[in-house]
């Protein structure tokens, strides 16, 4: 399935959402910062879309990611991170989210199945409790090492 628009609002996301799962469509759903994508991410993303119909993914915006990461961060603004993940092929739906965590947004996208990357043990995942809860899974995607966003801004800034 091809959205023509992939960044929606959450209220927007909800109308799609019933369709969705009238239509039998299995709902997977991941997280994250993607300040500067790499090949992780490219890959993460694709083995994340391999486990269902749908991948939604949850992007943290910018003040969230000032939170989490620090003043210097991120990198790319929200808008420019919610575009180029919306090019990907493997990710069908963006959606920006304000808060330190996405436990609100899990509540609201209803996944059968929330991904996150080998980085994490799965009783550090924030709403895996609620997913398998109501029926869905838990997926740890291995992390592939030597790329990730802090080593490149490390590596940049010398």
């Amino acid at each position: 399935m091809t959205f023509k628009n992939k960044i929606l609002e959450l209220s927007s996301y909800r109308i799609l959402l019933k369709d969705l799962k009238k239509l039998g469509h299995k709902i997977v759903f991941t997280n994250g910062c993607f300040d500067i994508l790499h090949l992780g991410h490219i890959t993460y993303l694709e083995e994340a879309k391999a486990k269902g119909d749908i991948l939604v993914v949850g992007l943290n915006s910018d003040d969230s990611v000032k939170r989490l990461k620090g003043p210097e961060r991120p990198i790319k603004d929200e808008k420019s991170r919610a575009s180029i993940l919306a090019a990907l092929s493997s990710v069908d739906v963006v959606i920006i989210f304000e808060d330190d965590t996405p436990i609100s947004l899990i509540k609201a996208v209803q996944p059968d199945i929330l991904v996150k990357g080998g980085d994490y043990k799965k009783e550090q995942i924030v709403g895996a409790d609620f997913v398998e809860r109501t029926g869905g899974q838990v997926v740890i995607i291995p992390f592939l090492e030597g790329h990730s966003s802090t080593d490149l801004i490390n590596k940049l800034n010398g």
